[in-house]
């Protein structure tokens, strides 16, 4: 007959004794890029915490490892033999010396391609390659990025780099009972106030804490204001502005959604919390309180509630209002493509952006009306609200914004006011570009206007060809149609190239899975657009100075070869320069828009300034020239026969530059607003329509203005 037998050893341990787990550092896979005949040498390195100690192996033989300085970091200089047969693969083992049983892999894999993608991070690789970095101090994990072809750059694609004291914070919350919650959430406001830079940064530690606040809520029948505060207090630290990219990145899970679990959560605190009693942290005000009939209080300096008259009293209302939530919650509602909506490659595709504080509001009563008022974040996005709670349900219970019992009332100097018939969690989603049938519509009018500036200009640059030896009979009169085909020209190809790029760029609208432009044909495209539509400024800026010296220096004589040097190297060789320098310092990356059209990009970098600037000097420079001219001629006499047709010449020139200097400058400041402020119907509408008047405009005040052109 077999007995159990149950052996209970008694011993003492001090607290010295006890040692965190090995945490080995290294790189899991590394790509490298190799040729036939050469030999690569390989740096691999290998950390863990003191006092454990590291060894290299191959198989089962042991490396030459050498100990770096001032770290507990082995490294080894792994020779690699390339071969013709391209493809190899060699793994490396991380072994800790004692105690057995703790090491890690790194897997060296060669190709011989080009190399698309190149960093410091992740090294070499070609398109679909995976590659790992090990996580900084104090974390454990890996970071993956994968080698994408059309970004030519390493996208994360999982990151499981955890902070320790916070992953062993999580082991100890599923334990956790409730006596023991007070003491354990100011460990936990303690570690995350510590380690809030690695946190913010990582979106697995992130992860973490919100499963760590679940597992509070779940055990816990009663919350004081001090374990609140706490909660609160560890709450705002991963809900600020550098926390951005983490949740965006954890929104992407299609399987669960860290944002709308943390809330759930902070709505199952709110329901336990014992007494009235207000707290503040930098970016969460929680207000809990009693009313008797009706409740009408200013939460803060961005939220208001009114609640009329319910018969109910001595009501208890907890209102937690999150100043940055719109960091952590998805923009999805219940009408979103979801597949879409949470790919982090599409984002851009939404035009809709969370743009008030997130109000979260629990009561001990039924409530059919309630009015909230919220101060917009963003005041230049002026499409109509829409008022929204979060759906917890919607998307399998992956959570989304619901509009059902809420209805927008105004939207007055910024204040967005809502009613609903119920208390849950709201907030206000509002427009961040133009809607769709206006887009489809300023679609219509570019190409249209474009297709007419096509023609204007053919019909300009034939009526010039075939005028040419009648219109340019005396110096001004022939370097001023230099200066008009040269202009027409610019803008002829600088439209084309604006074809090319519309075609070149993916539609949003016709596919939303293809949003990110394409980088080297849309770059290519950039390029001369910028070139030539700089070199349309430049002429008009080099007729303006042949306006200027033929009024002004009178006395002076220079000959049309040398002025013709001049007006080439302005209307070429300066859009060159300016061009090239702008494309050489900013390209790949931050040379043109990542979204939607082929243009310099504005976000971030400003490159669109590199048109911009000289574009607006130049029209400033030829309005100042037009006044000095206009003071000139109207202070002396231009009169005699010798002098007739020069001055006709003048006049045309000082009406061309008078009206199209103006015009163009007018246009693309309109431009710039369309990207500054991208939701302003106005503005889009404006510019459409003035940009396809620009070829026409030429034809009309360049060519067909001249009498003398239109009698040959």
């Amino acid at each position: 007959m077999e007995k159990d037998i149950k052996i209970i050893q008694h011993g003492v341990i001090e607290e010295d004794q006890i040692r965190q787990a090995p945490n080995l550092q290294l790189k899991r896979r590394i790509n490298i890029n190799c040729r036939e005949g050469l030999v690569k040498s390989v740096n691999l390195r290998c950390c863990v915490q003191p006092p454990y100690k590291l060894k290299w192996f191959q198989n089962a033989v042991e490396l030459n490892s050498e100990i770096l300085e001032n770290t507990n970091c082995i490294k080894h200089d792994y020779q690699i033999q390339c071969h013709e047969s391209g493809t190899e693969e060699a793994v490396l083992t991380c072994r800790v010396d004692k105690p057995q049983g703790y090491e890690d892999t790194t897997m060296l894999l060669t190709f011989r391609d080009e190399v698309i993608c190149n960093d410091t991070e992740y090294g070499a690789g070609q398109p679909g390659d995976i590659a790992s970095k090990s996580c900084d101090e104090g974390q454990e994990g890996t970071k993956t990025a994968k080698c994408l072809l059309e970004t030519k750059q390493w996208k994360l694609v999982e990151d499981t780099c955890i902070v320790l004291i916070i992953k062993e914070l999580l082991i100890t919350s599923q334990e956790l009972v409730p006596t023991h919650v007070p003491q354990f959430v100011m460990e936990l406001k303690r570690a995350v106030k510590k380690e809030e830079t690695k946190i913010t940064n990582s979106s697995e530690t992130i992860s973490t804490i919100v499963r760590i606040i679940s597992n509070i809520a779940d055990i816990s029948t009663n919350v004081n204001e001090t374990v609140m505060q706490d909660v609160l207090n560890s709450v705002d630290a991963i809900i600020g502005d550098d926390s951005r990219d983490s949740w965006a990145f954890l929104n992407a899970n299609k399987t669960r959604n860290a944002s709308s679990e943390l809330l759930g959560s902070l709505e199952t605190l709110a329901d336990v919390l014992d007494g009235t009693f207000e707290i503040q942290t930098q970016r969460i005000f929680l207000s809990r309180t009693t009313f008797n009939n009706s409740f009408t209080e200013i939460l803060s300096s961005s939220t208001a509630i009114d609640i009329p008259e319910t018969g109910l009293f001595n009501v208890f209302i907890t209102t937690i209002t999150f100043l940055t939530l719109h960091n952590v919650m998805p923009v999805r509602n219940t009408m979103s493509d979801f597949n879409l909506m949470n790919d982090p490659g599409n984002a851009a595709i939404t035009d809709t952006a969370i743009n008030a504080a997130v109000l979260l509001i629990r009561i001990s009563a039924t409530i059919t009306n309630a009015t909230l008022i919220y101060k917009t974040l963003n005041t230049s996005w002026s499409q109509t609200p829409q008022c929204v709670f979060w759906n917890f349900t919607a998307f399998d219970k992956l959570g989304a914004w619901d509009d059902e019992g809420c209805t927008f009332i105004s939207n007055r100097d910024n204040t967005v006011t809502c009613s609903c018939n119920h208390l849950t969690s709201f907030s206000v989603l509002m427009a961040t570009d133009i809607p769709q049938p206006l887009t489809v519509f300023l679609d219509i009018i570019t190409y249209i206007g474009i297709g007419i500036s096509l023609a204007s200009l053919v019909i300009c640059i034939t009526i010039e060809g075939y005028a040419w030896k009648a219109i340019t009979r005396n110096s001004t009169a022939f370097l001023r149609h230099i200066s008009i085909i040269n202009t027409a020209l610019s803008l002829l190809i600088a439209d084309i190239c604006f074809i090319i790029g519309a075609a070149v760029a993916q539609n949003p609208l016709e596919d939303p899975r293809e949003n990110d432009v394409q980088i080297e044909p849309c770059s290519t495209a950039t390029f001369f657009m910028h070139l030539f539509y700089l070199a349309v400024f430049f002429w008009m800026l080099a007729s303006g100075l042949l306006l200027f010296y033929r009024t002004v220096m009178v006395f002076s004589h220079m000959s049309n070869s040398a002025m013709m040097a001049i007006g080439f190297t302005l209307g070429y060789g300066c859009p060159t320069v300016i061009a090239v320098i702008t494309v050489a310092v900013t390209a790949p990356h931050g040379y043109i828009r990542d979204d939607e059209a082929c243009w310099l990009r504005w976000e971030e970098t400003k490159v669109l300034l590199a048109f911009v600037i000289p574009a607006l000097f130049i029209v400033c420079i030829n309005i100042i020239i037009v006044i000095v001219v206009l003071f000139k001629m109207l202070r002396r006499s231009m009169g005699g026969s010798a002098h007739t047709e020069e001055r006709h010449t003048l006049v045309l020139i000082i009406r061309c530059v008078a009206i199209l200097t103006p015009l163009f400058g007018l246009t693309w400041s309109l431009g710039v607003g369309t990207m500054v402020s991208p939701q302003n119907k106005g503005i889009h509408i404006a510019f459409a329509f003035l940009n396809s008047l620009q070829g026409f405009s030429i034809l009309v005040f360049g060519t067909l203005f001249d009498s003398k052109l239109l009698g040959e």
